[in-house]
Order: structure tokens, then C-alpha cells, then sequence
């Protein structure tokens, strides 16, 4: 079910607002990012290699287009009913990819006695199904939640240099707990 356009619009300006302007951090796996839009992202979206000049003078309102199809319609976080839960799954998408946030809900979904289908990554008709029987939504947030904490601690894991962006995550998943 799609929510609103406006409702749609208000959880962009939200992200956009958290992610802030031009980045170019060495340590961020994302490379140069504006707006939350990364410079990979930017070139599939443009259908060529971007620069990061490019990146740097991304006009707002691309990036609002960008989220609006690959982190919102395409990856079919409309389906999703509840509004906090929503937006987490847009920001999670946009943190991780879509996918990983979809594996999450998927795997919260399982732990639940909730049966998503395969753990895919795909919000698909048996995803959705499971999901429209799920009658604890907070504890679904909290779950997800919980797997997106795992997920950044296994990046840091990975990759130490990632460490310098925890106080950011810590910071913007907690910002997302205020709006529950």
C-alpha cells in the first residue's frame, strides 16, 4: 500500500537532513557522497562514471528522485504499512542497501514465527504476507533494529577504519527511536 505522496516526501527531507551535504571521508567504503547519494549510486543512476565533482554538485532535488525510485518504490518499502517502520527501512536501505535492510526485516520476520520466505533480500508476496500478520509491529522495529546493529558491527569487524562512523550510526539510530 502506498503511503501519501507528501507522507513520502517528509521521510526524504528527514533522510536528507540526516545525511547532510558533500561528504569525502577516505575511511567511508561510499566514496564521495552528497546529499546521502553515493558516488557510485550516482553514476547507475546517470548511466555513466560520475566524478566527485559531479557528486559535489548533485542537485537536491536528483537526489530526492534517487530515493524516491531505488531506496522507497523499487525495493518496495511502500508495501510497508506502518510509518516508523517505514522510514527505518528507507534509512537502513540507504545506510546498507536495500537489501540488507530487507534481509533484516525478513530474518526479524523468522525470529518472530513469521515465515518471510527465503532470506533474500526481496520484500516479496511472501515477505509482504508475512509481514500483514505481524501483530507486534514495535517488536518488529526492535528486531530490525537489532540486525541493523549487527550488520555496522560486523562492517567494523571487517574493516576497522569504519569504527570513526559508530558515534554517527549510534547517533541516527537513535534519532529514528525518538520518531517511534
Amino acid at each position: 500500500m502506498a503511503i501519501p505522496s507528501q507522507k513520502v516526501e517528509d521521510l526524504i527531507t528527514k533522510i536528507i537532513k540526516r545525511e547532510g551535504g558533500y561528504v569525502d571521508n577516505s575511511s567511508d567504503a561510499g566514496g564521495p557522497t552528497c546529499w546521502g547519494i553515493t558516488q557510485g549510486t550516482l553514476s547507475q543512476w546517470r548511466g555513466y562514471p560520475v566524478s566527485a565533482e559531479e557528486v559535489a554538485m548533485l542537485p537536491v532535488d536528483v537526489a530526492r528522485q534517487i530515493y524516491r525510485k531505488n531506496y522507497f518504490y523499487a525495493p518496495g518499502f511502500d508495501a510497508i504499512d506502518d510509518p516508523e517502520l517505514q522510514e527505518f527501512m528507507v534509512d537502513f536501505g540507504v545506510n546498507s542497501g536495500p537489501g540488507a535492510a530487507t534481509k533484516a526485516l525478513q530474518t526479524s520476520l523468522l525470529g518472530m514465527g513469521l515465515n518471510p520466505g527465503a532470506i533474500d533480500g526481496d520484500l516479496g508476496p511472501k515477505t509482504r504476507a508475512a509481514l500483514a500478520l505481524c501483530r507486534n509491529i514495535p517488536e518488529l522495529y526492535y528486531r530490525v533494529k537489532s540486525e541493523r546493529w549487527e550488520l555496522l558491527l560486523r562492517y567494523i569487524g571487517r574493516d576497522h577504519r569504519q569504527a570513526i562512523f559508530a558515534a554517527g550510526w549510534s547517533n541516527r539510530l537513535e534519532e529514528l527511536n525518538d520518531d517511534t
